[in-house]
């Protein structure tokens, strides 16, 4: 680090250009960022569910519904003026620009799965030609066109298509909303934290360099594979949050190399050797977390993984090679514009070496005490339910809700969740689908099955095939349309999925559906998260060992992490699943949560912890290895970092409250989730349990073996800081 700091005071002019000349470029390169990114993502592409669907669609020319629209009548839905405007409806959507197909209970000869309770409301399905963006734009056109009064119908516009065309929307404005509001405050804030309007600007600098040059990288990785739109709301929360947090440790650091009397070059050399270090394996931690998303064969969660190396890559990069060259030429104007003056807190003064010497001297009650009350508040955790979202992930006004809505309430199947059992043997005699379609309709949970043989109730036909049943068969086999009357992503459902893979068939059945898809992508992420947890445990070990050369310093991070977490789990299930708070947080509870939402925050919060550990123990190393006494070394290291860290979880937490006003649903979660683990882990773990236990294992905090102490010695990363005025060889100073 000792040249790289050189380099970087020597050369900060070209720096500094060439950083504002790369930001510019990725500015105008990564503009439009998100209309080349996914809305899907969420299945697993080598599920039999996924390979179900495909044959739908290429042997069979089905695809599930995009749209459903619900028409509801003033009379009845078989009167015949009502009958005749349905059909004239029919006819008119299928006509749009876009439109492939459409079916409706009038053309299907009024199956009566298709109609309501009351008789006064029947369902129209709509096929769009093409995918991804086409539909979403289609979508979005057949709200504005037939949502609302046509004649003496009423009709709403839901489904697939419209729920993701408002999503996409609604993410868009959260991120606007967001941004407008963690932006300012977060401006406020760290006026307050530095202040001075100098040295508050500088850590948004480094986050708009690490977002625009994210959204660069996305842009460029979209071309090559699917990227989730979701990963900006990611990108603009974690690059905001990671350069306030590297900035503020940096910024802090220069300020102390100034004040004990270094020049604005040296401080500047000094504070890259120190704090730079810092960052840096800072950096990698949290970067090692979320590339474990990488191993998980959802594009949604692998696109976190690419967003979130990126933005700390280029945050770190922001905060230890550009921001220490601008601080070189400011030198002591960084405390320009100041508003109130911060007093530096000589040492043992400040409060939290007050707090660390108190817990130290108590140590075992209070981490019992605070042990106890994590335990606590994660004990929900234990009961989680996990789902996937549906459209009461959207408000209660919405569009596609509305739709969701009236389906669970006023139908007694759910025909837009049909489970299709797919037969793709070209030898298959579609005359024998009858048994099986007998069969099936005869388990727990089904409405009805319908075949290219008819339609079954209860292990016997109902209705004969019609025209309607020749889609059922093609040269190249068959398929049934299992139809549950249960809520297609209930436990249930994903009961009934296993009942029909186990049937006893002279057929190989594939099942396809949200259902299925659930069951599959569930066994998807959980056989390949103790991958993902390996990776994450095994790097974050080996770096940290290898930073601080303890085997204890290591074990007790991933410890006192996951115990942080787990607090932080049990309350989402007490709030987002049980329905706590809903009407504070205005969300729908489902009894379930997002079941790649526990995975994916799993990821960046840990990765935030080991942020704020590693700034924590980097002091107290330092200072335990100029005293040796290890009480003075942790009371120190928190008092020099309590008010950095406190500053910066306080501001980060900032962001993500910023995120939890989002309409959607599971992005609240994700907020309010982000936000209690970073104030648990800022003002619980590292006040509280950190000194403790440091207290408790004495010098045995510092313990490895001797083999380990070798290796250590031989590839670790320790490095002395050794500058001087003489020997730092930096031009002189243009500031």
């Amino acid at each position: 680090m000792r040249v790289v700091a050189r380099a970087i005071v020597r050369y900060r002019i070209l720096v500094l250009v060439v950083s504002l000349a790369a930001l510019a470029a990725a500015a105008v390169l990564g503009a439009g960022v998100a209309d080349v990114l996914s809305n899907g993502g969420f299945s697993d592409p080598d599920s039999e569910s996924v390979a179900a669907a495909s044959a739908l669609a290429e042997d069979f020319g089905a695809a599930p519904a995009d749209a459903v629209l619900v028409v509801q009548a003033p009379r009845t839905v078989d009167d015949p003026a009502v009958a005749a405007a349905g059909v004239a409806l029919v006819e008119e959507l299928g006509a749009e620009a876009g439109v492939a197909s459409v079916t409706s209970y009038w053309t299907l000869g009024s199956p009566p799965g298709l109609r309501s309770d009351d008789s006064r409301q029947a369902l129209v399905f709509v096929d769009i030609a093409g995918g991804g963006e086409v539909v979403l734009d289609v979508s979005a056109g057949l709200i504005e066109e037939y949502r609302g009064g046509r004649g003496e119908l009423e009709v709403l516009v839901g489904g697939n298509g419209p729920m993701f065309a408002e999503i996409q929307e609604t993410t868009e404005s959260d991120l606007a909303r967001a941004e407008a509001i963690a932006f300012p405050i977060t401006l406020l804030l760290l006026v307050f934290v530095f202040g001075s309007v100098v040295a508050a600007v500088l850590p948004l600098g480094v986050g708009g360099f690490a977002i625009v040059g994210t959204f660069l990288v996305l842009r460029v990785l979209a071309e090559y594979t699917e990227v989730s739109i979701f990963a900006l709301n990611l990108t603009t929360a974690l690059g905001l949050g990671l350069a306030i947090d590297y900035a503020l440790f940096v910024v802090s650091r220069f300020r102390e190399e100034l004040g004990t009397g270094w020049s604005p070059h040296e401080a500047a050399a000094r504070t890259v050797q120190t704090a730079g270090r810092t960052v840096l394996f800072s950096a990698g931690t949290v970067a090692v977390s979320l590339a474990a998303m990488l191993v998980f064969p959802l594009s949604f969660l692998r696109s976190f993984g690419y967003a979130g190396i990126a933005v700390v890559a280029l945050a770190a990069v922001g905060a230890v090679v550009v921001l220490p060259a601008l601080l070189a030429i400011l030198g002591h104007r960084i405390d320009r514009l100041r508003v109130r003056r911060v007093r530096p807190v000589a040492d043992g003064e400040g409060i939290w070496h007050r707090i660390a010497t108190t817990v130290m001297r108590r140590p075992v009650p209070i981490a019992t005490a605070v042990v106890v009350l994590l335990l606590v508040v994660g004990a929900p955790f234990f009961r989680v339910e996990l789902g996937q979202s549906d459209d009461r992930v959207l408000a209660p006004g919405s569009p596609a809700r509305q739709v969701g809505d009236t389906l669970r309430e006023d139908f007694n199947a759910f025909e837009g969740g049909s489970i299709d059992v797919v037969v793709a043997d070209s030898s298959a005699d579609p005359a024998g689908a009858g048994s099986l379609a007998e069969t099936l309709s005869a388990l727990g949970g089904v409405a009805r099955v319908d075949g290219p043989n008819g339609s079954y109730v209860a292990g016997a036909l109902m209705a004969p095939a019609g025209p309607a049943n020749l889609r059922f068969a093609s040269p190249e086999g068959f398929y049934l349309a299992v139809v549950p009357s249960v809520d297609p992503l209930s436990s249930e459902a994903e009961g009934l999925v296993d009942s029909i893979r186990a049937v006893d068939s002279p057929y190989s059945l594939m099942v396809a559906g949200q259902t299925a898809d659930l069951v599959d992508t569930t066994e998807a992420l959980f056989s390949t998260l103790p991958l993902a947890l390996a990776i994450i445990g095994v790097v974050t070990f080996v770096v940290l060992f290898l930073m601080f050369g303890s085997l204890v310093v290591p074990a007790k991070a991933v410890i006192l992490n996951l115990l942080s977490l787990s607090a932080t789990f049990g309350a989402l299930v007490w709030i987002f699943q049980d329905g706590n708070l809903s009407e504070l947080l205005d969300f729908t509870a489902t009894g379930t949560l997002n079941l790649t939402m526990p995975i994916l925050m799993f990821c960046i919060a840990f990765g935030l912890s080991m942020d704020y550990e590693v700034f924590l123990l980097s002091r107290i190393k330092e200072e335990y290895d100029v005293t040796g006494d290890n009480q003075r070394s942790v009371a120190m290291g928190l008092e020099r970092t309590g008010r950095i860290v406190t500053a910066a979880a306080v501001l980060i937490a900032v962001v993500f409250v910023a995120f939890a006003t989002s309409g959607v649903a599971f992005l609240k979660m994700f907020g309010v989730g982000m936000t209690l683990a970073v104030l648990v882990d800022a003002f619980l773990i590292r006040s509280t349990l950190v000194p403790a236990f440091m207290r408790l294992a004495g010098n045995a905090n510092w313990w490895a073996p001797r083999w380990m102490k070798r290796v250590y010695r031989r590839f670790g990363f320790a490095e002395s800081v050794e500058l001087d005025g003489p020997n730092l060889e930096v031009e002189p100073s243009r500031a």
